[in-house]
């Protein structure tokens, strides 16, 4: 089967094309398929035109056109539609149901259906109302477009993809038959990286790992969980990795210091994949406040998965697919969401606990590896590919 994938902007910048379409399209590849990731990476705009290959599955940048404000955005869905059509395939698979790759759905829905492949659509996030409308900073006409892109794209296409059981509950609600709706959570692939080497140490569990990009959570949280686990674990210190959109670490570390913990956090930024595992190694504990939003509850933490299969003992709050990534007190510890003194409690609790904290971290990365490989999951992609044949 030949199979494109058209995305909202490119590889780099934004997670989902790299954490989701292209491990999606190794797995397809590795099960005899053909793939293609089509992209306009308006992020990156030096990639316009670049074409290359990873793992059998061929990368095409578009190019891109001069910025006219709106006709350049038709003009690149053109590019797209027309380009995935060149390729001759058998499936068509949007990536999120909202600008560049909601527009070209829309063109290729005009073909006649005798004419044109299936057309897949996937949602990683709920983009609309109480989505990533609310956090954007995008315009009252541009919010507007897009709950109407995302409303029309999940039911005009001929299978939906979704990354949470959240998704899947609001592609139903808007009168999608379940047949044609797919879970597929976000996964694990070959690529990832292996089991964490925790190196021993003589001296008490002391770091507290924060992984994250910041806009799940008030900061605030953090700084009162750190508060209240140093008050029984006076060593405790906070490790933060990621980088916000709007300078939350900024507010993060001004909070540390009114608070005179600025000594017991060290920011690190945003690091790149390939040295996530030095500073997984250093955690004893990795911290996931997640707050009980509908963008959250939609959305399907791929920075958690990390986490859950490097063997990372993880305290998450119990919001959305973090409920389905961990089994608590199995693969992990889940706490109400916004309980802040439950939550000190746990990660004081996995911080004396070496035993507890072995057997979590071990069964977590287990756990990840076998739910949650691209490799098993891959299968329901393949029967939203399939459907309507």
């Amino acid at each position: 089967m030949r199979i494109v994938m058209i995305g909202p902007f490119g590889l780099r910048a934004r997670g989902t094309m790299s954490v989701r379409a292209l491990p999606m399209a190794r797995a397809l590849v590795a099960r005899g398929h053909t793939a293609t990731l089509l992209l306009p990476p308006w992020h990156n705009p030096k990639d316009g035109g670049q074409c290359w290959e990873e793992d059998g599955v061929a990368i095409e940048n578009i190019h891109l056109p001069p910025n006219i404000p709106g006709l350049s955005h038709l003009i690149i869905a053109l590019r797209l539609a027309w380009r995935a059509m060149a390729l001759r395939p058998d499936v068509i698979h949007l990536f999120k149901p909202k600008a560049h790759s909601g527009l070209a759905h829309w063109l290729l829905s005009r073909l006649p259906r005798a004419h044109r492949p299936r057309l897949v659509v996937d949602a990683d996030d709920w983009e609309g109302p109480g989505g990533w409308n609310e956090i954007g900073g995008y315009t009252p006409a541009q919010r507007r477009f897009f709950a109407w892109q995302e409303r029309w794209g999940l039911t005009h296409a001929d299978a939906v993809t979704v990354a949470s059981r959240t998704l899947e509950g609001l592609v139903w609600a808007l009168g999608v038959p379940p047949e044609r709706v797919f879970y597929a959570p976000n996964g694990v692939g070959q690529k990832a990286g292996g089991k964490r080497q925790k190196a021993r140490s003589k001296h008490p569990a002391s770091c507290i790992l924060l992984y994250t990009r910041f806009f799940e959570f008030p900061v605030s949280r953090v700084i009162e969980v750190l508060w209240r686990v140093r008050e029984q674990i006076p060593e405790a210190r906070l490790l933060v990795v990621g980088k916000g959109f709007s300078g939350e670490e900024e507010i993060l570390l001004k909070l540390a210091q009114e608070t005179g913990l600025a000594s017991a956090v060290e920011y690190v930024g945003f690091v790149e994949p390939e040295k996530l595992s030095s500073y997984f190694a250093q955690a004893d504990v990795a911290i996931y406040p997640f707050d009980d939003t509908l963008l959250n509850r939609a959305k399907c933490p791929v920075k958690l998965l990390e986490l859950l299969a490097a063997g990372v003992p993880v305290v998450a709050e119990a919001v959305g697919q973090n409920r389905e990534y961990i089994r608590h007190t199995e693969t992990g510890w889940l706490v109400p969401s916004g309980d802040v003194d439950s939550f000190a409690e746990a990660v004081t609790q996995l911080l004396e606990g070496a035993q507890l904290r072995e057997r979590l971290g071990q069964a977590a990365a287990r756990d990840a590896r076998e739910r949650f490989a691209w490799e098993r999951l891959i299968e329901a992609i393949e029967r939203a590919y399939k459907m309507g044949q």
